[in-house]
């Protein structure tokens, strides 16, 4: 049995994976608080943002801590096709959940749902991930970590799901996100904890391609756009100061009209 290492580069790719999800985390939270204030098309286009930033935040995390990955007698290579696959699973699935609770009527009852959909999908995008794991060996998994996982992505996805409907100020997302990111986090070094590997030492080449030639400089775009939407929402009036500056460029056209 091959022994793994969750932490080949020292504390640097859990600490970073942790600071990713919780700016995906942030970001989703206040783009939902926006949404939440807004109509028609404006709330479409915050709710997808959301989407992609949670998405974004989440699977940039699971990479980005892969990195530190290594299995002693083997080379570890990533299925291209399958990773990006799971980049659009972690989008899609958010996406569903977050709209569930951005356009329901009934709260609590998408919240159920959309925790459960988001949840399951989250944990659909860690393995599909790891399924695009290549190296010489066989890939196994402890069941009773592998539901703890599940259950863990679950939890986390319903309360971030409600942390979008009930937490405004920027002092609550930021403590919100901190939570959640540790949640998320949670969940996958759960999961790979429940892995296990039987190395058959092999000189044939591996399929795919290694983290630094794929995975790095896609985590390093996708950590640049959450960071780049952090900026645009942050200069972004909000609701309340589109109203405040409206009502006080209203009496100023007034007077001009008379």
């Amino acid at each position: 049995m091959g022994h793994l290492d969750h932490a080949a580069l020292g504390w640097l790719t859990p600490a970073l994976s942790y600071v990713m999800a919780c700016i995906g985390a942030a970001l989703g939270l206040r783009c939902t608080v926006r949404a939440l204030g807004a109509t028609g098309r404006s709330r479409r286009n915050w709710l997808i943002t959301a989407a992609s930033a949670i998405g974004t935040g989440i699977w940039t995390m699971h990479f980005v801590a892969m990195l530190g990955f290594s299995v002693s007698g083997t080379d570890i290579r990533y299925d291209v096709p399958l990773t990006i696959a799971s980049l659009l699973v972690a989008m899609i699935v958010v996406c569903a959940g977050v709209f569930a609770v951005g356009y329901s009527k009934d709260r609590a009852r998408a919240l159920f749902l959309g925790g459960l959909t988001t949840g399951l999908g989250v944990a659909s995008m860690h393995y599909l991930g790891m399924a695009a794991v290549r190296l010489h060996g066989e890939v196994n998994y402890d069941p009773v970590l592998v539901g703890l996982s599940v259950l863990i992505a679950v939890v986390a996805a319903t309360a971030a799901l409600w942390a979008a409907l009930n937490i405004k100020s920027p002092v609550a997302v930021t403590v919100a996100s901190l939570i959640m990111g540790a949640a998320v986090s949670s969940m996958h070094y759960t999961g790979m904890f429940s892995v296990s590997v039987h190395v058959s030492p092999s000189g044939a080449a591996l399929p795919g391609a290694t983290a630094m030639q794929f995975i790095f400089p896609l985590a390093v775009g996708l950590g640049s756009y959450l960071f780049l939407t952090s900026a645009f929402v942050a200069l972004s009036p909000t609701t309340g100061e589109r109203e405040a500056s409206a009502s006080a460029q209203r009496p100023v056209v007034e007077s001009v009209a008379r």
